[in-house]
């Protein structure tokens, strides 16, 4: 049993558990996930890194209540324990030396692209950062993403907060000011790292963006997150999460992300959540 050490709530039906996990914080890198399952009958959900601590032997999640799983998830507390926490899995974010990259984080994945920020700042990079959400209340972790980044922008859709649209709003006029920019790397909802990605190709500038698809095992045995990279079927769990952006068969992607909806809602109504009514 993996015991929850500390809980925090980031914003509505947003979030953090830091586990205590000693073996899976020794070897965790940006970029990697985990697979939980809170019971024996719990389903497997996979939860990318958001911090870990080597020497306390602990590992940061931050989780939506997006389904079942997760909405139950959120009922736990500080004491409590779940069965599994499986990981570090998956290839860590490249995090070497590139010059300029930009880090973009939408909605929950400001919580991931913050360790892939510092790893890259640590490795020399001017990191600059843009994160976004629908508004004022979703926003986390602003000075965390600050405390890494040498510049960082924060963009809300309907203007509550910073600055009002998208995150590729600034995104291109960076790439578009003449300041030479080395990679983007782009972790947030599918339509919006879709969006990233159509907006660096123009300028020719590599974008990786982290897939989050539906995953079951999380070791590629059972094909539940393939995704079509450059038209060659590839596995998120263990291939990736992370690929080229310019690569990825996004109405693909954006179709097999809603594969089991129909599956999703009776879960729900079976459990009948109350977690979206607090």
């Amino acid at each position: 049993m993996y015991k929850i050490v500390e809980r925090q709530d980031l914003a509505p039906n947003v979030h953090l558990f830091k586990i205590n996990a000693p073996e899976v914080a020794k070897k965790a890198q940006p970029g990697q996930f985990v697979i939980v399952r809170i019971d024996e009958k719990g389903e497997r959900i996979p939860l990318t890194f958001a911090d870990w601590d080597t020497k306390a032997g602990t590992v940061t999640i931050v989780f939506a209540e997006a389904g079942a799983t997760t909405c139950r998830l959120a009922t736990l507390n500080a004491g409590d324990s779940i069965e599994n926490f499986v990981g570090p899995l998956g290839v860590p974010t490249h995090t070497e030396k590139f010059g300029t990259v930009v880090c973009v984080g939408g909605g929950i994945g400001v919580a991931p692209i913050t360790p892939i920020a510092r790893g890259l700042k640590q490795a020399g990079n001017k990191v600059i950062s843009i994160m976004g959400s629908r508004n004022k209340d979703l926003l986390f972790w602003e000075k965390n993403l600050r405390a890494c980044s040498d510049e960082l922008t924060v963009c809300t859709d309907d203007g509550t907060y910073g600055r009002k649209g998208l995150v590729t709003e600034p995104l291109k006029e960076l790439l578009a000011s003449g300041q030479k920019i080395d990679r983007v790397i782009a972790i947030g909802p599918i339509p919006m790292m879709k969006f990233c990605a159509l907006t660096t190709q123009p300028f020719g500038v590599k974008t990786i963006v982290s897939l989050n698809p539906l995953m079951v095992d999380g070791t590629g045995m059972c094909g539940c997150c393939r995704v079509s990279v450059d038209n060659a079927t590839k596995f998120a769990c263990v291939d990736g999460p992370d690929f080229d952006g310019h690569k990825v068969d996004w109405n693909l992607m954006a179709t097999r992300a809603k594969g089991y909806a129909t599956e999703e809602k009776s879960a729900m109504a079976k459990s009948q959540c109350q977690c979206h009514s607090k």
